[in-house]
């Protein structure tokens, strides 16, 4: 996610920081280095404008070059006025109580991301304790409709479809279909086009004014850059959105959509899609957002990630095996799997300060992962419990059945001896647990066990 603007700003903190006097010839250089990296990164201009001149005009102040620690200051002033930027804090859906029905309309162009990110808000907000359902009005789109039926399958969130070209009248039977099957929820997928054209525009307003929704929200690819705000701009002024879904946000390519969005249009963004999979949606936190950009991190939505996916009976569990040393190939097996689900490598590793800077410029290998869990898989169930057992007639028929070679078996079987050890002298040392845990930022309950 904008790594070219994160490496830019890593640079200039480095140079920045630790420095006890700085100039004002620094800050227009560092500034001016900023200024750059936004307008690559296609934010728009006016934008950057504003961004500049406001911190050139904090940053040469007395609170900076007077200060004990300038580096630091300059540092502030440039997260905060990016957090500014990207629009202070985040924005909740705006949803009526658990026994009304609330209503979501989903706009966008083709391409863009808008069926699956339906799919995608019914299953978060069904694990928030929603009860949604969705219906299909792309009615232009070739099998629109079938993709989100096979995509609410998967969620297990109903899908309510018809027949017909009339994208109102599906609109108004899904209303009475939610109501009849006690839903809370209706999210409403509509039709787009590869631009935009008084047609989709026409058939948008008459399905906004014969459902009168709660949310009118824009899905909008943040890989376009400048041209997802322009967009964004052209469908608030002729419908009246409430708020904008950022897709696939775990790009590089022309990122500056997320930066310019909110000053240019005045509409918050509500989420980001991070990934292919249909878990990969996340609450838009502008803070956490800046955070990751400036190559700090965002440990919060790390811990959040970690909670999701860990039952807190089985991390205790995992735990006490640890301490006794009775963890086996099975619980790491049972590890990347979890792993897998808080989302890919990269993202991941976004969130662990300093780690984002760090791996820039490097491809993340998860090969080595793949070949881990193909390895383990192809183990017996006894073997996963007891690895001693695990000869060499065994590393060969393992090596065989997960396409790999012995070298790689004995490599893995060595790391896991390696992971047995570090982790039952972790689990009995509370002091080193303490600061682990301070140093990932405090309460971490939910990433105990986890590794």
């Amino acid at each position: 996610m904008l790594e070219k603007i994160t490496n830019t700003f890593s640079d200039i903190f480095k140079a920045m920081s630790g420095k006890s006097k700085i100039s004002e010839k620094n800050i227009e250089d560092a500034v001016e280095q900023i200024k750059i990296a936004l307008l690559e990164a296609d934010v728009n201009l006016r934008v950057v404008r504003r961004f500049v001149n406001s911190t050139i005009e904090e940053a040469k102040g007395e609170k900076v070059l007077r200060s004990v620690d300038p580096g630091q200051q300059f540092i502030k002033i440039v997260h905060d006025k990016l957090v500014a930027l990207l629009g202070d804090e985040k924005k909740d859906l705006q949803l009526k109580g658990p026994d009304t029905l609330s209503i979501i309309l989903f706009v966008g162009l083709q391409g863009a991301g808008k069926t699956t990110a339906a799919a995608k808000l019914a299953n978060k907000l069904k694990k928030d304790g929603r009860r949604p359902c969705l219906a299909a009005c792309d009615l232009v789109r070739p099998a629109a409709v079938e993709q989100l039926c096979v995509l609410g399958n998967r969620i297990d969130v109903p899908v309510y479809k018809e027949d017909t070209k009339d994208a109102v009248k599906v609109a108004k039977n899904a209303v009475s279909f939610a109501k009849k099957g006690g839903y809370n929820t209706l999210i409403v997928d509509t039709a787009g086009r590869l631009q935009i054209d008084d047609d989709m525009m026409a058939e948008i307003a008459a399905v906004k004014k014969a459902l009168n929704p709660d949310e009118m929200i824009l899905v909008a690819d943040s890989m376009t850059g400048q041209s997802a705000v322009d967009v964004a701009k052209t469908f608030d002024e002729a419908l009246g959105l409430t708020g904008v879904i950022l897709t696939k946000f775990d790009s590089d390519a022309r990122g500056g959509a997320a930066i310019s969005l909110k000053s240019v249009t005045g509409k918050p963004i509500l989420y980001i899609g991070t990934g292919e999979k249909i878990e990969d949606l996340e609450v838009f936190h502008p803070d956490r957002i800046a955070s990751r950009i400036l190559g700090m991190g965002d440990v919060v939505s790390l811990v959040e990630k970690a909670q999701e996916t860990i039952d807190q009976q089985e991390a205790e569990k995992l735990a006490k095996k640890m301490a006794s040393n009775e963890f086996t190939l099975q619980d790491m097996l049972d590890q990347l799997q979890r792993v897998k689900k808080m989302g890919s490598m990269e993202s991941l590793m976004q969130m662990i300060p300093g780690l984002s800077s760090q791996m820039a410029n490097q491809d993340i290998d998860t090969s080595e992962l793949k070949a881990q869990e193909a390895i383990i898989l192809s183990m017996t169930k006894k073997e996963r419990a007891n690895h001693l057992i695990i000869g060499p007639s065994r590393r060969k028929r393992i090596a065989k059945g997960s396409g790999t070679c012995v070298a790689d078996v004995n490599r893995l079987l060595k790391q896991f001896e390696k992971t047995r050890l570090m982790m039952k002298k972790m689990s009995r040392n509370k002091g080193m647990q303490q600061q682990m845990m301070q140093q990932m930022g405090g309460n971490m309950s939910g990433f105990n066990g986890m590794f």
